[in-house]
């Protein structure tokens, strides 16, 4: 449980109907978390970002920018040009986010052949096969 000392409000994402279990939808999806991660590196435009993440469809990319943008993580800026140019950046509460992403993200990657070992041996086929592939370069 917390409490926010300066609004006193008070949060427990245990409880099944807390305001924070939002904040834990928005988190917990895998293009937010790419969206996020990737704007680390700095402002991008949309296509920037499509090329960075791989596999998100151009609707995606636009609905988890937009939900992003409301959310107030990211910063959106319209630049008077022909054609138009449009700018994502993450706000300071984006970077805060992405801070904590990150920590995930090189954990992952740490911990992906422990992870495919136990899914292979649990008879995962996807897990035996990236398995092979890995120990095949």
């Amino acid at each position: 449980m917390v409490t926010n000392a300066t609004e006193g409000y008070t949060f427990d994402v245990f409880k099944r109907h807390c305001a924070s279990h939002m904040v834990l939808d928005l988190l917990s999806g895998k293009w937010t978390y790419l969206t996020v991660t990737a704007l680390r590196q700095g402002r991008m435009r949309n296509a920037e970002l499509a090329r960075k993440i791989e596999g998100i469809s151009p609707k995606m990319l636009s609905q988890t920018l937009r939900g992003l943008e409301h959310d107030g993580l990211v910063s959106r800026t319209v630049h008077a040009e022909v054609p138009p140019r449009v700018d994502y950046e993450l706000t300071a509460l984006g970077e805060e986010l992405a801070g904590l992403m990150d920590q995930i993200c090189i954990w992952a990657q740490n911990h992906v052949p422990e992870i495919l070992t136990h899914r292979a041996a649990n008879g995962d086929p996807e897990a035996q096969e990236r398995l092979a592939a890995a120990g095949a370069r």
